[in-house]
């Protein structure tokens, strides 16, 4: 694997991910056999300067739009073996925004920047819960939303989202935007109506595809890579350097924008919304 496909962060999540994956991976037997509860809801609102956080170890986040005006966040939590009660899930506001944590072990501590343990603590096999997040959001909040293992949906809100997990897919479409998106084992799926205020978007992934859906007038400079793999796009482009099937460098528009996205297994497609 070229080291000039990934970033040393995302080389550094992707070993996190592999520790912390053989922690908290489910079976699918577990999957199946699993028995829930819901164990955590809050409704309220985040001011507009502020962002809702979501953090996660084991299990995915989902958001959708909200109806009512209000913030709303339900963890579920699932589990085969063990108590569920090992795991608790937490609200606290920080500023304008609020910050919503599950914390599967004892002493971890948990802000904007994300989950912490003091201690390192033994995979216990006879423990497997997890939670997933359900959340409802009004038009203009702003989300953060990070997992381990577990996957990342959004659909039909209206602003600026964050989004990264390490084993599991990213799906997330927002009428405003920007959208920024990073995982290592799972594809990545974006559409945004608006750039917003970006001026740097990046989107990486190491096992998975990523598909990038821009607005009809979308300026940018791009760089787009694939070990295994195609580089298309939807926009005409003024290449810079030699035109390569796995590799693009060039601009879009005015170029306002920086635009880089890179996997090593999956193809990268750029599309073209309204």
């Amino acid at each position: 694997m070229p080291s000039s496909m990934l970033s040393r962060s995302l080389i550094g999540t992707a070993l996190l991910g592999a520790v912390t994956a053989s922690l908290f991976a489910t079976s699918p037997l577990a999957a199946q056999d699993s028995r829930r509860e819901t164990a955590f809801t809050w409704s309220g609102a985040v001011p507009s300067s502020g962002t809702l956080y979501i953090k996660n170890v084991n299990g995915g986040v989902e958001v959708e739009r909200s109806t009512n005006g209000r913030v709303e966040v339900v963890g579920e939590k699932r589990w085969r073996r063990g108590n569920p009660d090992d795991v608790r899930i937490e609200q606290k506001k920080s500023g304008d925004n609020v910050v919503i944590c599950a914390l599967h072990t004892e002493g971890a501590t948990c802000d904007e920047r994300g989950i912490r343990s003091e201690r390192r603590t033994r995979w216990n096999d006879r423990n497997d819960v997890s939670v997933r997040f359900v959340v409802k959001v009004p038009e203009g909040t702003r989300v953060d939303l990070a997992t381990v293992n577990g996957g990342v949906e959004v659909r039909d809100v209206t602003t600026e989202v964050r989004a990264t997990t390490v084993n599991g897919s990213i799906t997330a479409r927002s009428a405003g935007g920007p959208v920024y998106a990073k995982t290592v084992n799972g594809s990545i799926d974006v559409s945004m109506g608006a750039l917003g205020r970006a001026d740097d978007l990046e989107y990486e992934t190491v096992n998975g595809a990523i598909t990038l859906e821009f607005p009809s007038n979308f300026g940018a400079e791009l760089e787009l890579s694939t070990v295994n793999g195609r580089v298309s796009t939807d926009f005409p482009i003024t290449v810079s350097g030699t035109l390569s099937a796995r590799r693009l460098r060039g601009t879009v528009g005015d170029g306002r924008t920086r635009v880089r996205a890179s996997t090593v297994n999956g193809s990268v497609t750029l599309r073209k919304g309204r």
